[in-house]
C-alpha cells in the first residue's frame, strides 16, 4: 500500500527500495512461521531422532535464508550495522 500511495503522489525516487524492504520483510516473517510450525509439528506429532535431525536441518536452512536476506535488505552485515549507521550520521572521517 505505501508503493502504491508513494506511486500516486510522485515519490518514485525510493520506491524501488521501499517495495523491495516490505517485500524482504514479508518473507522474513514466513520464514520465522515456518519455523514454528515445523517446530509444533515435531514436537507434537512425532518426536523420533529422524525427525528431529530433519527439523535441524530445515532451522539452519531457514536460519541461513534469513541471515542472507537480512543482509541483502540492510546492506550490512548485522554486527557492523551500528558502526554503518554511525558513518552515515556522521560522514566525516576519523583522524
Amino acid at each position: 500500500f505505501v508503493a502504491v500511495r508513494s506511486w500516486s503522489r510522485g515519490e518514485r525516487a525510493g520506491l524501488y527500495k521501499t517495495v523491495r524492504i516490505q517485500v524482504g520483510q514479508a518473507i522474513l516473517l514466513g520464514l520465522e512461521v515456518l519455523i514454528i510450525a515445523d517446530i509444533v509439528k515435531t514436537v507434537t506429532i512425532d518426536p523420533t531422532l529422524e525427525n528431529v535431525a530433519t527439523l535441524g536441518l530445515l532451522v539452519l536452512v531457514r536460519t541461513f535464508l534469513s541471515f542472507s536476506l537480512e543482509i541483502e535488505l540492510e546492506g550490512v552485515v548485522p554486527w557492523h550495522r551500528r558502526r554503518a549507521h554511525r558513518e552515515e550520521s556522521d560522514p566525516t572521517p576519523d583522524l
